[in-house]
C-alpha cells in the first residue's frame, strides 16, 4: 500500500470511528432508560418518572436521526406507547412497531412535512395533565416540520428556505426567521403538548448546542423575536425578493401586532430537555482514532463557521505551519475539526459546503504531503448523495491531466462534479445520525 492510499484509508477510518460515536440509538440507550416500571433519564435532572403515575405515552419527533432515536425508545417503552408519530427525511427510516413514521423533504420542506406536522400537533392534542410525551428531536427538524401560519403558504416558505440558503445565512440564523412563521418551532409544540410532561430528547447540530437552535427548538423556549428575523432578512437583502405575506407577518410581529413565539414559563415548566450526542462527541471520537494510528490529534473547535472558503484557508495555514515550524503539533499530525460553515452560492453547479472546502482546500495543498476531507455526518453534502470529498497534493496535477479547470468549478459551485470525476467523493449513504460536519487533515 502506498503512503497515499495509506493517508486516505486513515482518513476513512477516522471519519467512520466518529460517525459511529455519535450513533442516534446508542446515544439514546445511555440517557434514557427502563427499570422496572420507572423511566429514568439521566442528565442534568437525572428524572425518574414512575409510569404508574401516566396515563399515557405519546412518542413523537422530527429529523434526520429520529427514526434511531425512536428505536431506542421503542425498544425500551414499546409496550406503553399508545400513539407515536416521527417525520423523517427520505429514505431515513428504521424499523418501528409502536411508532408511525412519515417521509418528507429536506432542506427544502413539501408538502409530506407539512401532512406530518399536523399529524405531530394532533398528537400531541390528545395529552393530559397524566399524560407523558416523549419527543425524539435531531437535525434536519426545521425542513421537516414546515407548518407555516396562515396566510403564508408552504410555497412562499420553500422560497423562503431556498433563498436563505443560497445567501449563505448561517443555520442559526436560518432558524430564527423560520420559527416566526411557523406553527410548530419556537415552543409552539410545547405550547400544543402543555399541560402534559414532555421528556425532549435532543441530537444536536448546531455550533454551541443551544437548545433554541436545534430543529428550530419545537419544545424549547425561543430566545430570538420578530425584530431579530427581520434584521436578518435585512442583512441578506431579502426583503424584496421574498413573499409579501412573510414580510407583512415578521414586520407586523416586530412592531406588536402578532403575538412573539410563546415565552411563558409555565408552559415550559414540565419540559425536560437533554442532549444526548454532538459534534464534540464525534470530534473527541476522530481524535481517539487518529491517535490509535499514530498521529499526532490536534482537535481545534467544534464550532467552525462562517464561509467555507475562510475555514479552509485558516485550515491550511495550520497544516502549512506544522509541515514548516512543528508548531502547534509535530508530524505525522491530524486536524480535526467540526461545525457547519457557509456557501455564497453564486453558480448553477451541484454541490455542499464539505465538497467546496475539500476544493479550496485542493488549491491550498498542491505539491504537499497533506490529505483533507470535510464529511457531513449526516452522509450528505447540499442536494447530493455525497457526504463530502477528500482532496491531497495530487488533487490539481490530476484535474489538469484530465483537462479539468478548478477554477471553473469553483466559480460555478460545481463541487460535486469536479470530485466525481476524479473518483473522490465521499459516499457514505445515509447515516441516520446528523451532528454537523467533521474536518479531517492529515499532515505527514
Amino acid at each position: 500500500m502506498t503512503k497515499k492510499h495509506k493517508q486516505r484509508d486513515d482518513i476513512k477510518a477516522i471519519y467512520t470511528h466518529a460517525i459511529a460515536a455519535v450513533d442516534p440509538y446508542s446515544a439514546v440507550c445511555q440517557f434514557f432508560k427502563r427499570k422496572g416500571n420507572k423511566i429514568i433519564i439521566k442528565g442534568d435532572s437525572n428524572l425518574v418518572i414512575d409510569c404508574d403515575t401516566i396515563d399515557a405515552i405519546y412518542v413523537v419527533g422530527a429529523g434526520k436521526a429520529t427514526a434511531r432515536m425512536a428505536k431506542a425508545v421503542e425498544d425500551s417503552i414499546g409496550d406503553r406507547i399508545a400513539d407515536g408519530i416521527i417525520v423523517v427525511k427520505y429514505g431515513y427510516r428504521e424499523d418501528l412497531q409502536y411508532i408511525q413514521q412519515l417521509e418528507a423533504g429536506h432542506p427544502v420542506p413539501d408538502d409530506n412535512g407539512l401532512k406530518a406536522s399536523q399529524k405531530i400537533i394532533d398528537v400531541l392534542g390528545k395529552a393530559g395533565e397524566r399524560d407523558l410525551i416523549i419527543s425524539c428531536i435531531s437535525g434536519g427538524g426545521s425542513a421537516l416540520l414546515p407548518y407555516p401560519v396562515e396566510p403564508i403558504t408552504l410555497a412562499q416558505k420553500q422560497d423562503l428556505t431556498q433563498k436563505l440558503l443560497k445567501s449563505g445565512a448561517s443555520i442559526k440564523e436560518l432558524n430564527v426567521v423560520r420559527k416566526h412563521v411557523s406553527r410548530t418551532k419556537g415552543g409552539n409544540l410545547a405550547l400544543a403538548a402543555y399541560p402534559a410532561t414532555v421528556i425532549n430528547i435532543m441530537i444536536s447540530d448546531v455550533v454551541g448546542d443551544d437548545m433554541d437552535i436545534i430543529a428550530s427548538g419545537p419544545f424549547v423556549c425561543d430566545t430570538s423575536t420578530y425584530a431579530d428575523a427581520l434584521a436578518i432578512l435585512e442583512k441578506y437583502k431579502l426583503t424584496g425578493t421574498i413573499a409579501h405575506a412573510i414580510i407583512e407577518h415578521i414586520e407586523k410581529g416586530a412592531h406588536g401586532e402578532v403575538p412573539e413565539t410563546p415565552k411563558d414559563e409555565n408552559i415550559f415548566k414540565n419540559v425536560h430537555n437533554i442532549i444526548v450526542a454532538s459534534n464534540s462527541i464525534a470530534c473527541l471520537a476522530a481524535y481517539k482514532k487518529a491517535s490509535e494510528l499514530g498521529y499526532t490529534p490536534l482537535f481545534l473547535s467544534s464550532m467552525i463557521e462562517g464561509d467555507t472558503g475562510e475555514a479552509a484557508c485558516f485550515h491550511g495555514a495550520i497544516a502549512h505551519e506544522i509541515i514548516k515550524t512543528g508548531n502547534p503539533v509535530q508530524k505525522p499530525a491530524c486536524i480535526i475539526s467540526g461545525g457547519e460553515t457557509t456557501v455564497v452560492v453564486k453558480g448553477s453547479g451541484l454541490g455542499g459546503r464539505n465538497m467546496e472546502f475539500a476544493m479550496m482546500m485542493a488549491m491550498l495543498i498542491e505539491n504537499t504531503s497533506i490529505v483533507a476531507a470535510s464529511v457531513g455526518t449526516d452522509g450528505t453534502d447540499g442536494p447530493t448523495d455525497a457526504a463530502g470529498a477528500i482532496a491531497d497534493g495530487y488533487t490539481l496535477s490530476k484535474a489538469e491531466r484530465m483537462g479539468l479547470d478548478i477554477n471553473d468549478y469553483m466559480n460555478n459551485n460545481d463541487s460535486y462534479h469536479f470530485f466525481e470525476r476524479l473518483g473522490d467523493l465521499i459516499k457514505t449513504g445515509p447515516t441516520n445520525t446528523n451532528v454537523m460536519d467533521i474536518r479531517i487533515i492529515l499532515v505527514i
